[in-house]
């Protein structure tokens, strides 16, 4: 992956081994930092509201079936993101969870601009691109994937 090339060479090639030996850990921890990350929204909404107050903020958004898309956005956001922090089905639930994103940046946080001090877009953006890398890239060596030999 960090091999040099015709269009980019290392300023410090004796970098190049630490380089190719750190990116999968450092992609690892990427899956799994990003999985915990979303799994807290998820989980304050379980033991939070519940599924009775998440179905009341989707109805107050107009979200069709309220009550349906707050059993999915609790599902994604703890079961999903434990298996994208573990790497397991990590296409399926990164491609899921990139989607939930986009659909709360345009539904929750469009309106409100970039910034995410005035409720903007931003945050939601950059999670939604990071686990739409990670549905692209897979689970990587070190994951449940990698382990059972397949990916979605």
């Amino acid at each position: 992956m960090f091999e040099t090339s015709n269009h980019s060479r290392l300023h410090f090639p004796g970098l190049a081994g630490f380089y190719t030996w750190a990116e999968p850990l450092v992609y690892a921890l990427l899956r799994f930092t990003i999985g915990v990350v979303i799994f807290v929204h998820g989980y304050t909404k379980v033991v939070g509201p519940g599924p009775t107050g998440v179905t009341g903020m989707f109805t107050r958004m107009a979200f069709p079936a309220p009550g349906a898309m707050a059993y999915v956005a609790i599902f994604f956001e703890t079961i999903g993101t434990l298996c994208v922090a573990l790497g397991l089905f990590t296409r399926f639930f990164s491609a899921a969870l990139a989607i939930e994103m986009l659909v709360i940046l345009i539904t929750a946080h469009w309106a409100k601009g970039f910034s995410v001090g005035a409720g903007g877009y931003e945050y939601v953006l950059l999670l939604g691109m990071v686990y739409f890398y990670i549905a692209i890239r897979g689970g990587g060596r070190y994951s449940l994937d990698a382990k059972i030999g397949k990916e979605l």
